[in-house]
């Protein structure tokens, strides 16, 4: 067999051996060294099943008990998002559940406790406390109080005042306080005063306990200014500064990083680090404040715990090793689909490989080759707040209605004409019908957001914003490759087949099967990663990890939006990067700039901005641009499994359907997805 024949098995078995390696490492610091058992857990509630994983240390049981923190991770995440603080704390000898919150991660809620913003996260961590005081090896106190402290991040630390008050309140009647002590981070008290938990409750129900709060001063949501203007939330922050921070630390002039003694015999801090909003779960000196807040805490049952200092620290570690799992888990698909497509049928999915087409010399026609291409790069940046705002009367979306109702007449207009090209009719016609296609689709897509709601079909919110957004991408890309089309490829007598779209059904078929095939056993090994290493694929915010079968009507749901616009950007990067100049790792920085570069432009201005002047390029686009920092890897990732499987396989079916597959399933497995049966 020749090199070229071993390469495929060659590049597969490097990247099992990488995920093999970083699952191995990423696991033995999870377990700090193996001194820590970490494994999933399930128990029921009134609400629903809740799930997560337990950071038991060893020695830890019911004859010696340990002081016991509860973590969770904000709205849209999971309960790996609390890595840092979980291993950290678990390494110092505490016990630590991290916790998916009610329609995240592992964790469901029942019929009647979903489909809503207030449904998962007033009771979570509460629910949680309360399975994790019923456990052996959980300290009490000699009158039953629980030794046990909680910490969320953004919705988790709202869920954390809330199981403050609410086991404040059980205390009124059960003379038993489960909660000892608690820290949140990114959050306020802006959601919970909704439920009646204002600032001045909160600090009036405090209880005696040691009570924190994380408040970085670039946060994208919390910790306003009391003479905010409703400008917009993406601005720097003083929080100790205002009413709600005095009144929460009793003082008129506190400072960050200070304890202050409370009227109720306990004591508070907050602290104020220069960071933004998603920055606070991974980031040392974040946690590093987690750490000295519960040895301050816990200072009277911390004897015999391994208490380190605070900035001696080895999460980092295990997301590096993650970081390596994942890089050989993206890395293995190109090669399994190069060998899937050796066996018989599955062969059908390559088809003949097109040669580089000559690269434009002329001066005006490469002007206006980078012109065009440099506008398919920066208008989904350019539409992206108004997309993710969803407001359908906004100027810009009224300009891509009017855009579309021109572009899709202008369809019509080709398709009529087209019965005067003779034999070139074919190729006018179906430049016109998706030009129609695509201009009448943008108008009403622009004026009717069908997509605003989360319903039982359409179950995902933030996956709603992401999939409006995604069909404008598609039909705006789909209407400038139909028009310059019809202007200058048509003429030209070129096909369909120069864009990869070879339209032979049971090629197609076939490209969905090797596609589908890479999928399960790719997804396969990551659940057995799971199982055997209780650890995923993963750096930051970007992560494949395992789900519930629950999930997968929500994917069934959400496919064909994702399949469509990874087929049109596939075809957009087939077409524009298969050139004699754009081959080898030019001709993939060209695809990650078609799929990712606009977004990437406007996160760097948004933060940029924000750093250097106290307020972002967009106030207002606070989570918007917080799911970019997954988008963008999502996206340029797509975009190089879209150009080196065409180059591979000769169309563009194959990428199309792996990269909806795949994506689709990472993005729902790593939000909040409601009505899961």
């Amino acid at each position: 067999m020749s090199n070229k024949k071993k390469l495929p098995a060659l590049l597969a078995a490097v990247s099992l051996v990488l995920i093999l390696i970083g699952s191995i490492f990423a696991q033995m610091f999870n377990t700090s060294s193996y001194t820590v058992s970490v494994e999933r857990i399930r128990f029921d509630t009134e609400k629903g099943t809740l799930s997560g994983l337990l950071y038991l240390p060893k020695g830890a049981f019911a004859e010696d008990p340990r002081p016991t923190v509860v973590v969770t991770h904000g709205y849209l995440n999971s309960s790996e998002m609390q890595d840092a603080n979980a291993i950290e704390l678990s390494r110092r000898g505490y016990v630590v559940l991290a916790l998916d919150m009610y329609d995240h991660g592992h964790s469901k809620a029942n019929a009647e406790n979903t489909g809503g913003f207030f449904d998962f996260w007033p009771t979570s961590l509460y629910d949680a406390v309360n399975y994790m005081y019923q456990q052996p090896y959980v300290l009490k106190d000699e009158e039953g109080n629980g030794i046990i402290g909680v910490t969320g991040h953004s919705m988790g630390g709202f869920s954390t005042a809330m199981a403050l008050y609410l086991d404040e309140t059980a205390y009124e009647t059960s003379g038993i306080r489960m909660i000892y002590c608690g820290l949140s981070e990114g959050a306020d008290y802006m959601y919970t005063s909704a439920l009646g938990l204002t600032p001045e409750v909160a600090a009036a129900t405090g209880g005696g306990r040691t009570i924190g709060k994380v408040c970085a001063t670039y946060d994208e949501f919390f910790f306003l200014p009391d003479d905010y203007a409703n400008q917009g939330t993406v601005i720097r922050k003083d929080w100790v500064s205002t009413t709600a921070g005095k009144t929460f630390l009793e003082q008129e002039n506190p400072e960050a990083g200070v304890w202050y003694k409370t009227s109720d015999g306990g004591q508070r801090i907050v602290y104020q680090p220069n960071q933004t909003h998603p920055w606070n779960h991974f980031s040392k000196t974040t946690t590093g404040y987690a750490i000295d807040f519960y040895e301050t805490a816990f200072a009277g049952y911390n004897e015999g715990l391994n208490l380190l200092p605070a900035d001696n620290q080895i999460w980092q570690l295990k997301e590096f090793f993650e970081l390596v799992a994942l890089a050989g888990f993206v890395l293995l698909f190109v090669p399994l689909v190069m060998l899937l497509t050796r066996l018989p049928f599955l062969s059908l999915a390559k088809t003949d490989v097109l040669q580089p087409q000559p690269s434009v010399t002329a001066l005006p026609a490469k002007i206006g080759t980078f012109a065009l291409m440099l506008c398919c790069i920066l208008l989904p940046a350019v539409f992206f707040p108004a997309l993710m705002d969803g407001s359908t009367s906004a100027e810009p979306m009224m300009i891509l209605t009017d855009a579309g109702a021109v572009f899709g007449v202008a369809g019509i207009a080709a398709i009529l004409w087209a019965g005067k090209a003779g034999k070139d009719s074919f190729r006018y016609r179906s430049g016109g019908i998706v030009a129609a296609i695509a201009g009448f689709g943008l108008m009403l897509l622009a004026s009717h957001n069908f997509l605003a709601s989360t319903t039982p079909f359409w179950s995902a919110p933030a996956i709603n914003q992401i999939a409006y957004w995604t069909l404008a991408c598609t039909l705006i890309s789909a209407l400038v490759m139909s028009m310059v089309y019809l202007v200058s490829k048509a003429p030209k007598g070129v096909g369909l087949s120069a864009y990869g779209l070879k339209v032979k059904p049971i090629s197609i078929l076939a490209s969905f099967c090797v596609a589908a095939i890479a999928f399960v056993v790719g997804y396969a090994i990551l659940f057995a990663v799971d199982a055997v290493f209780t650890t995923d694929f993963r750096i930051w915010v970007f992560a494949f990890k395992t789900f519930e079968p629950s999930l997968i009507p929500a994917m069934v749901h959400y496919l064909p939006i994702f399949f469509v616009y990874y087929l049109v950007s596939s075809v957009a990067i087939c077409i524009n990067t298969n050139t004699e100049k754009l081959q080898g790792i030019k001709g993939y920085l060209v695809a990650i700039l078609l799929n990712a570069g606009g977004i990437t432009i406007f996160i760097a201005r948004q933060y940029i901005t924000l750093f250097a002047t106290g307020t972002a390029a967009h106030p207002t686009q606070a989570l918007s641009a917080i799911l970019l920092f997954g988008m963008i890897p999502t996206l340029a990732i797509a975009a190089c499994f879209s150009r080196a499987l065409y180059k591979r396989t000769g169309n563009v079916w194959t990428p199309a359907f792996l990269n909806a597959l795949l994506m689709t399933t990472m993005t729902l497995a790593n939000t909040a997805v409601y009505y899961q049966s």
